[in-house]
Formats: structure tokens, C-alpha cells, sequence
């Protein structure tokens, strides 16, 4: 078993590509949905022009141009200042603060009088956690949306969560459902699902692969296993510490990497999500049924549904597809957001974000 050398990775770890708000798009060309983290209270240009921006992946310049190379932080404060100005004519734009903070800046934007957190490579080239990518044009597009979906009742809800298992949205979901899981025990059927396509290398193949097995034939210490997982991303220790079968790991991960064609699939970057994204197929079939596009995304009883990153907003979001409430669904739960990325901080920073092309 193969796992991420790097425990000390940090929460807002930079991801290759794209990063942006949650949404439902397939490499089909299905229909999708594009939220941003400019939320309602603003101008409904401004949130158009996001919108735009997410749908298409623009953030100015050429792609050509991006050499990886660190910027300072007033070089990358003027970059991001010019295109937000350039992005949102006639609104006002400001960058309040900017901040080291490990592989990215961390900002504090104000636009059009509303302040906002976000974050940005060191190079310039991605602005988290809209995921708007510097490197392209600013496109002329129309903003898509959908209806809601209504989400139907049972007697015992389906719970679905597919997540990337380095996404530090998916990690941040994860640590919020998991009390509500616990709290509802066996009244739900909970399971971790995967996105059909992984975004952050080797490593988030090999643990989305662990986490599968373990899931699937030693389901009786999943749950431990992944809340130490959040916490470091220490896939050995977790393993050792929560009592997980290795030898029975160990087979599990060669069956499924033969039966899935994982490594084949990373090996083989013909195969890629438009050439950069290794396919990860072990759950493909159910990203198809449920128009899965990005980490994470919320499926109750077959149907995608936003609930909060909050444990308490995802109990009341499960709790409202039971033909009749349990009494657990009256458990007292955080209201407080986990952090993005790894580890059980908390934040007051927007939660619709995800990890998505």
C-alpha cells in the first residue's frame, strides 16, 4: 500500500488545476451547476461575471506564460487587484491583506463593499477557492443555472458523499458529516464515494483506492479510520492505530487496482480527464447516475443536495429525507464549519467551495 509522505502537508495545500465552487458537471457534456464564493448579497452583475469566470476557467493572460515561478506578495497582489478590477468594471475592488501562508498567499478582497477571504498561488497563476485560473482569458459567456431538486423521503436515507480524498473541501465535508453519521448510526446508509477523476496525483489515487477497501471489507472500522485520517493524513499510522487488517488491505487494494485499471488509468495519460486529470473509476458509474462533476457532492437518496459544511446543517439536511425523524435528529451538533484541508480547526470563511474542472 502506497500513501502520502507528507503529513505535514498544509490545510490550504495547492491543488494543479482547478478549485472552484460546487457545481454538477460530466465529461459528457452534461448540464451543470456553477456556484462561486461571491455570495447573494451582491450585485447581480458582479455574481454573473464569477459565474462566467468559474464556468470557463478564466483568470487573464496565457498559460503559456506560467512558469511556476514565486512571485512576492505585492506582485501577486497587483496581479489579482488588475484582474478583479478588469473582471467586475464599475464595481470597486480592494485588496485589504495579504499574507504568507505556506504554498499559497492568503487575501482578504473587498468588492463592491462586501469583504471576502480567499487564497492564491504563489506564482500567480490560481486564486482559491473559486478556483479562477489567471493563466486564461476573461470570457464572454452566459451564467447557467438549474432549479432545485427536491430531495424524496424513506424510511431509511441513503447518504452519499464523493469527495476527492485530498480535496481540502472534501476533507472539510468529511469532517463535517461525520458526527451526523455517528449520530444516526445505523437509521442511514452512509457511504464515502469517489470522484471518477482525481486532481491531486499519485498519492490521492493511492489513498482514495485505501479508503475504498477499507470501506467496502472492514466497514466496522472505516469511520475511525478516516477521522484519523483528517486529522494528518497519516494513512500508515491510521491504519496501525484503528486496527485495520493490512494483509486484508493489502488484497483488497491489488483486486481493485486490477479490476478498475487504477494504476493503468495513471499510468496511461491518454486516458486523462482532458489530459490532465487521472480517471478514477472505481465509482464512475454512480458519477454518471447522479451527475457528479467535483469534491464534494452531497447525494440523499439519489438526489444531489446542499446541506452546509456544519455538522449540524448536515443532520438537518439528512434528517429532512426521513419519512419519519428518529429522535436522534434532535442531537445537538456543531453549527461551526470545520476548516478546508486537513486537521479539526474551524472556520467562519464561505463553505460552498470545492475541487472541480
Amino acid at each position: 500500500m502506497a500513501d502520502d509522505t507528507d503529513s505535514s502537508e498544509h490545510k490550504h495545500k495547492k491543488h494543479d488545476k482547478h478549485e472552484y465552487m460546487e457545481h454538477t458537471q460530466h465529461k459528457k457534456q452534461q448540464g451543470y451547476k456553477v456556484s462561486v464564493w461571491i455570495l447573494g448579497t451582491l450585485c447581480v452583475i458582479l455574481l454573473a461575471l464569477f459565474i462566467i469566470s468559474m464556468a470557463t476557467g478564466g483568470f487573464g493572460g496565457s498559460k503559456k506564460g506560467t512558469t511556476g515561478k514565486t512571485l512576492s506578495q505585492a506582485e501577486v497582489q497587483a496581479k489579482t487587484e488588475t484582474y478583479l478590477k478588469t473582471l467586475v468594471q464599475g464595481q470597486t475592488v480592494s485588496i485589504d491583506s495579504i499574507t504568507d501562508a505556506g504554498d499559497l498567499y492568503a487575501l482578504k478582497l473587498t468588492v463592491a463593499g462586501k469583504q471576502y477571504d480567499s487564497y492564491v498561488r504563489k506564482d500567480g497563476s490560481i486564486l482559491f477557492p473559486s478556483g479562477v485560473d489567471m493563466t486564461q482569458a476573461i470570457p464572454a459567456a452566459a451564467a447557467q443555472t438549474q432549479a432545485p431538486t427536491v430531495v424524496p423521503k424513506t424510511d431509511k436515507p441513503a447518504v452519499e458523499l464523493f469527495v476527492m480524498a485530498y480535496c481540502p473541501y472534501g476533507t472539510q465535508a468529511e469532517k463535517g458529516i461525520l458526527p451526523a453519521v455517528r449520530a444516526l448510526g445505523d437509521k442511514i446508509d452512509f457511504k464515502v464515494r469517489f470522484v471518477y477523476y482525481s486532481m491531486h496525483g499519485q498519492k490521492e489515487v493511492t489513498e482514495n483506492l485505501v479508503q475504498y477497501c477499507i470501506q467496502k471489507d472492514q466497514p466496522a472500522v472505516y469511520e475511525k479510520y478516516l477521522a484519523c485520517f483528517l486529522n494528518a493524513s497519516d494513512s500508515p499510522g491510521c491504519v496501525k492505530s484503528t486496527g485495520v487488517d493490512q494483509t486484508k488491505l493489502s488484497a483488497c487494494t491489488a483486486a481493485a487496482d486490477t479490476q478498475f485499471n487504477v494504476t493503468k488509468n495513471f499510468n496511461d495519460q491518454s486516458t486523462w480527464l482532458s489530459g490532465q486529470y487521472p480517471k478514477f473509476d472505481i465509482d464512475a458509474a454512480l458519477n454518471t447516475k447522479y451527475g457528479v462533476g467535483g469534491s464534494p457532492t452531497l447525494v440523499i437518496n439519489g438526489v444531489q443536495s446542499n446541506a452546509g459544511r456544519d455538522s449540524a446543517s448536515f443532520l438537518s439536511g439528512i434528517c429532512g429525507a426521513f419519512n419519519n425523524a428518529p429522535a436522534e435528529c434532535q442531537t445537538a451538533l456543531s453549527a461551526v464549519s470545520p476548516g478546508p484541508g486537513f486537521g479539526y480547526d474551524t472556520t467562519s470563511a464561505a463553505t460552498a467551495a470545492g475541487c472541480g474542472v
